[in-house]
């Protein structure tokens, strides 16, 4: 009896573990997927995609442990980040606070999508984690540009937001898909998760 619960505690773990590793991986897919389009001084990706794919499949725990594992791969300088970067100089760029966002973002969709189990609480939950990222990445950015890196000619916290006009449709449009595709795929996933 005992070693039947201890293989199936230990196939539970190490699902748990592909899980946080595949979107790890899916994060370094989305950071460089289409990152060669850069406006202003942002890449445009599908990290956010994932990031909040990962919150609502994963829950708040898992999903931002995903992310954090994207996050210090990259720091440790695997080429994961857009435009195929990766280490500890990733720390002072103007877009590492998007990087950062994603935990938050991944968090904060799983929370949402825990507390509010429906077709609609899902996109409810991608929607916000969208906002957060945004909010989160924008204000690091434009900090960023202010104190300690080089910004460009007139740059004022406006450009910073205007610059994140472009992609945000994108992203209000994947965060929808993600709420709607989160919600069919949850029942699934979750009889893999502990």
């Amino acid at each position: 009896m005992t070693t039947s619960v201890t293989r199936s505690s230990n196939h539970s773990r190490t699902l748990t573990l592909v899980h946080i590793a595949m979107f790890a991986a899916l994060m370094a897919i989305g950071a460089n997927i289409s990152s060669f389009l850069i406006v202003g001084g942002v890449p445009i990706t599908l990290q956010t995609f994932f990031a909040v794919l990962a919150g609502i499949l994963l829950g708040k725990r898992l999903g931002a442990a995903a992310m954090i594992v994207y996050a210090a791969i990259g720091l440790a300088g695997v080429p994961v980040f857009a435009k195929f970067s990766g280490g500890m100089d990733t720390l002072i760029s103007p877009t590492f606070g998007f990087i950062l966002s994603y935990i938050f973002t991944a968090f904060a969709a799983g929370w949402i999508a825990e507390k509010m189990p429906s077709k609609k609480g899902f996109i409810f939950a991608a929607l916000v984690a969208t906002a957060i990222n945004y909010v989160f990445g924008t204000n690091w950015m434009y900090a960023a540009y202010k104190l300690w890196f080089a910004a460009p000619e007139g740059f004022t916290y406006g450009m910073a937001w205007a610059w994140m006009a472009v992609p945000l449709p994108k992203d209000v449009l994947l965060a929808v898909f993600a709420g709607l595709f989160g919600f069919r795929m949850q029942p699934i996933i979750k009889k893999y998760l502990p």
